[in-house]
C-alpha cells in the first residue's frame, strides 16, 4: 500500500467515526435544538472527510469532479436547512425551557 492509500483510508475512517457520532447523537439528544447541531456539524464535516477519501482514491479518473460537486452543495445547503428547521421548531416551541439564554427572535415571531 502507498501512503495515499493510508491517508485515503484514514480520511475515509475518520469521517465515517464522524457520521456515526452524529447519527447516535441525534437519537439520544433531547430536543430539536440541540438534535440540528448533531445533524448539521459533524454530519457534514464527516461527509467532506469520506469525499476526500474517495476524491484521492479516484484521483485521476473525470469522478473526482462529481464529489467536489457533492461536497459544494452539502456545504450550501446545510446551514440554510438547519437556520429553517431551527426557526420551525422555535416557532413551534419544540425546545427545552430555560435553553435559550437570549431570545433574539421573540419580536420578530410574535
Amino acid at each position: 500500500m502507498t501512503l495515499w492509500e493510508w491517508i485515503s483510508g484514514a480520511l475515509i475512517l475518520f469521517g465515517a467515526t464522524l457520521a456515526l457520532t452524529a447519527s447516535i447523537a441525534i437519537v439520544r439528544f433531547p430536543d430539536t435544538l440541540t438534535r440540528m447541531h448533531a445533524a448539521t456539524k459533524p454530519q457534514v464535516v464527516g461527509l467532506i472527510l469520506v469525499l476526500a477519501g474517495a476524491g484521492i482514491e479516484l484521483l485521476g479518473h473525470g469522478n473526482v469532479w462529481a464529489l467536489v460537486l457533492v461536497g459544494l452543495f452539502t456545504l450550501l445547503t446545510a446551514p440554510v436547512v438547519a437556520h429553517l428547521i431551527g426557526r420551525t421548531a422555535y416557532r413551534e416551541q419544540r425546545h427545552r425551557d430555560g435553553l435559550l439564554t437570549v431570545n433574539e427572535l421573540g419580536d420578530q415571531v410574535d
